[in-house]
């Protein structure tokens, strides 16, 4: 549904994203990744056609971005970062004016927006005006314009931001329920979000591609992955028992009587865990395994890359 192939931009001297390529699938969410500076934003962009490629190109259900840019539009719900919406228009006049903009009239433009007022859960907020909404509900709205013609490519670009809990909550069950009939990148800082909601994630570092794998895959890389966490009352016994095991590749404390355990190239240590401490006697209060940090393994892998300002 998205391809992407070897595209490029350039803005004087600075190169904001430098050779990229990657494929997107019907069925597909896909986390995009980067610190601040690193190029998601301006690809997104390109991909959708707010912004001409400097070299390569994307395409879109087989449409070409530089030679069908509407065609392109048609098929993608676009929501940027910041979106801009006219502050004194209704939040129910901005999705009527959308959905003209969209080419629907009548009674499938009053279904299309009672649909993504329902999505978003928007009805209490209709008649006021933009510019007196929180940022939540302008985020909201954001969603609910990039939903209303129910495309078959979402580019979200931070979906959540400025939403309460329970909101992220409800956006990204939102973006589960609609995961197996469209091609989704979501653009985000929130690693948890990515566990939660995306099937694959790419993180992009000074305008190029440095990881492209499944979120279990990059947890994987993690020194934490396969540890074990314990807490006890005796944290020196416990030490010097892990200590001891062939497979522990460290010992550190965690504070409050916690203790980690670290895999040796993440090797499963649970179960010689478990046994040397049984047969230890040892005083354990939990135990668990962890499956590595997301924000452990972003930090190392963005910053061997140099940012661009």
């Amino acid at each position: 549904m998205i391809e992407i192939d070897h595209i490029s931009k350039t803005f004087g001297p600075i190169t904001a994203v430098d050779d990229v390529s990657f494929n997107v699938a019907k069925g597909e969410v896909l986390g995009f990744l980067g610190p601040n500076g690193a190029g998601k934003s301006t690809t997104m962009k390109m991909i959708t056609g707010f912004l001409p490629p400097s070299s390569g190109t994307a395409r879109v259900a087989g449409f070409d971005v530089r030679r069908d840019p509407i065609a392109v539009k048609r098929r993608v719900g676009y929501l940027p970062e910041g979106a801009p919406m006219w502050p004194d228009m209704t939040a129910e006049a901005f999705l009527a004016f959308i959905a003209r903009v969209r080419g629907f009239g009548g009674a499938d433009a009053e279904t299309r927006i009672a649909t993504a007022i329902r999505r978003t859960q928007l009805a209490d907020v209709l008649q006021q005006p933009i510019e007196t909404l929180s940022k939540g509900f302008k985020r909201r709205l954001g969603l609910a314009q990039a939903l209303l013609h129910d495309p078959e490519v979402l580019i979200l670009d931070e979906p959540t931001d400025g939403l309460d809990p329970n909101q992220k909550h409800e956006v990204r069950e939102l973006i589960r329920s609609m995961a197996g009939t469209k091609a989704i990148i979501i653009s985000t800082h929130i690693l948890e979000e990515v566990e939660a909601v995306c099937s694959r994630a790419i993180i992009i570092a000074a305008g190029r591609i440095v990881a492209d794998e499944t979120p279990a895959g990059l947890a994987a890389r993690s020194r934490r992955h396969n540890g074990v966490l314990l807490a006890t009352r005796t944290p020196d016994k416990v030490r010097a028992v892990l200590k001891s095991l062939p497979d522990v590749a460290e010992v550190t404390s965690e504070g409050d009587g916690r203790l980690f355990a670290g895999a040796k190239n993440g090797a499963s240590i649970i179960t010689q865990v478990s046994t040397a401490l049984r047969e230890a006697d040892a005083e354990i209060e939990q135990i668990t395994v962890e499956q590595g940090r997301l924000d452990e393994v972003f930090r190392e892998i963005t910053t061997r890359q140099p940012a661009h300002a």
